[in-house]
């Protein structure tokens, strides 16, 4: 007769928890958890957490205290509080919003707003230029950030001004310093094809053009993978927003 021992047990739950969804293997320092869990964080940002999943995200990126962080293009700012209550005191976090548009809502009011709040006093806001060399910083930083964007990046650029922009990021990194590109996956195959129309990249574009800067690509994570999402539907539509296929790419400046 087998006796089950509560190893055993807490065993068998973890392969049958893998068997029912993917399992990733990536280990969650107490501080990604403590920040996930921060009570401070705004309920429209916590009811995304499902989709977004940020433990994982942030987990796999190697965001840690103390880190000096470059978050483009910050939008609502999901992340950067996420990154400033992470990164703490003795961190800091570079929030770079892009120029206004003709007629368009402010791009920097979200990162302002965030910025005045005492609980993330850590966080600056600054122009994002795609011309100013180590994107403008007086230092360099240990990790770019770029969620939901490099798409947008691409859209207003040539594609000698993406190639020369990835330059400038690799400018503003420390030497084995981070870039880690969040984006929404469209067709293998497709390119950069859908950037405008559809809001999404193919994931081995944005490899083939961040390692043209000089990057290694260190790791990938499939966090963020939706094998039901048919890559055929702009990244607004209501039948997959929030749910879109995405990709986690993490690149190193050698």
């Amino acid at each position: 007769m087998c006796t089950r021992t509560p190893k055993m047990i807490f065993a068998a739950a973890v392969l049958a928890a893998c068997l029912s969804a993917p399992c990733l293997a990536v280990d969650v320092p107490a501080a990604v958890s403590a920040t996930v869990a921060d009570k401070a964080r705004p309920a429209a940002d916590t009811e995304r957490d499902a989709n977004r999943k940020p433990t994982e995200t942030l987990a796999f990126a190697g965001i840690r205290p103390e880190l000096q962080i470059v978050e483009l293009i910050p939008g609502g700012g999901y992340y950067t509080r996420l990154l400033s209550v992470l990164a703490g005191p003795k961190g800091h976090v570079y929030a770079l919003t892009p120029p206004p548009r003709p007629n368009g809502p402010d791009p920097t009011a979200a990162a302002n707003a965030i910025a005045a709040d005492a609980h993330y006093g850590n966080v600056t806001v600054l122009p994002l230029s795609y011309t100013d060399r180590a994107l403008g910083l007086s230092q360099p930083v240990d990790v770019v950030w770029t969620s939901g964007n490099y798409h947008d990046i691409r859209n207003s650029l040539t594609d000698a001004g993406i190639k020369d922009f990835n330059k400038r990021v690799f400018e503003a990194l420390k030497s084995g310093g981070t870039y880690i590109v969040i984006d929404h996956a469209t067709a293998a195959g497709r390119g950069a094809d859908d950037t405008k129309t559809l809001h999404r990249i193919d994931p081995e574009t944005v490899k083939a053009e961040v390692t043209a800067a000089g990057f290694s690509l260190s790791d990938s994570s499939d966090a963020l993978h939706n094998a039901n999402d048919s890559h055929s539907a702009p990244v607004f539509d209501a039948s997959i927003r929030g749910k879109t296929d995405q990709f986690i790419l993490k690149f190193v400046k050698p």
